[in-house]
């Protein structure tokens, strides 16, 4: 195909259905035929135009995966025909001095997919070679796209936060991620403490593989979870800091929260809280290309899923609304497959 079809976005909310020349993929990079893309919140950076210049189109979308066509100059280590994914973060560089001592997720030379450079929300995409991820084959594409991001964003929380097997591990808010983190905190041999507001959730939590669940609507969150024992790690998923303020208190001595949810209001913490217990409060970016490949099989082998919504391409700004509605359950991604 000399030619592929992509959404652009300008300004906030201007999505426009082009046509665009096929490139070629330049030096360290290769080009994806894309079959599927989620559609995750921090799509809004692109859509509704936070980023420096909204003028400049944008194809936003970071959970893609797709089958590479062409491989660009340099690239050895991966191979026409290959299912690959690519995650938020769009390959690190290897020479900053962050990438020098192993810390690729903070490489000061790292674009972000689908708000930086083009991303999924298309037929094709060109991707840094060192921000692939293999797809295991037990994986189907439609589940692999949101575990790129939403999955590989509360695994390496999980990851950093965890406790001795059998701890109690509170998962805030069951929704886009936190329907995900409940099933990795279970398979991971905690002990699972779902939070939201309401008793809706309820049944769902305890499906998903959490123990206990806590109604933050009828009662104190953080002692809770103090009567449980104390959480070792607080997976705090919801985008509300009035709503994670309470749970520090129910973190074990030593227990960690791990902020994911970005939220628009501060969190609310007594340095009592801190101090007595020496419990801490840390926030978590995704993680880097080869963990995303620890994600994927760990999920693979231990039926880690998302549930999904799933619409065409043509309807990605149909897509987009339903996400931001909050009434999706729980990820919705984009069939690239389907042709309208």
């Amino acid at each position: 195909m000399s030619t592929y079809r992509a959404f652009e976005v300008t300004g906030s909310r201007k999505f426009e259905w082009v046509e665009r020349e096929t490139p070629e993929p330049p030096l360290g990079h290769v080009r994806l035929r894309v079959e599927a893309c989620g559609v995750c919140h921090s799509d809004v950076l692109a859509v509704e135009g936070m980023r420096p210049d909204p003028s400049r189109p944008m194809v936003p979308g970071h959970e893609v995966v797709g089958v590479i066509d062409a491989v660009g100059p340099g690239v050895t280590t991966w191979r026409v025909g290959e299912r690959v994914g690519v995650g938020y973060l769009n390959g690190h560089c290897g020479v900053c001095d962050f990438c020098r001592r192993g810390d690729f997720v903070n490489c000061e030379d790292q674009p972000q997919t689908g708000s930086d450079i083009d991303g999924g929300y298309a037929e094709v995409l060109v991707a840094r070679a060192s921000g692939l991820v293999r797809i295991p084959e037990k994986l189907s594409t439609i589940d692999a796209a949101p575990l790129l991001c939403a999955g590989l964003t509360v695994f390496s929380a999980l990851r950093q936060a965890a406790g001795a097997p059998g701890a109690l591990v509170a998962v805030q808010g069951i929704g886009g991620l936190g329907h995900l983190g409940v099933q990795y905190a279970n398979r991971l041999g905690f002990r699972v403490a779902a939070i939201a507001r309401g008793t809706d959730k309820a049944e769902l939590a305890e499906r998903l593989g959490a123990d206990h669940y806590i109604d933050s609507s009828a009662e104190d969150a953080g002692e809770a979870l103090r009567r449980l024992g104390g959480a070792a790690a607080i997976v705090a998923t919801a985008a509300s800091g009035a709503s994670m303020s309470p749970l520090v208190s129910g973190l074990a001595p030593r227990g960690r929260m791990v902020v994911l949810g970005a939220a628009p209001d501060p969190i609310q913490v007594q340095t009592s809280d801190l101090i007595f217990g020496t419990r801490t409060i840390s926030g978590s970016l995704t993680g880097s290309s080869i963990e995303n490949e620890d994600n994927l099989r760990f999920a693979a082998d231990r039926d880690v899923r998302p549930m999904t919504e799933v619409m065409p391409l043509a309807q990605a700004p149909q897509a987009y609304e339903r996400m931001m509605s909050g009434e999706a359950r729980f990820r919705v991604v984009l069939d690239v497959a389907v042709r309208p």
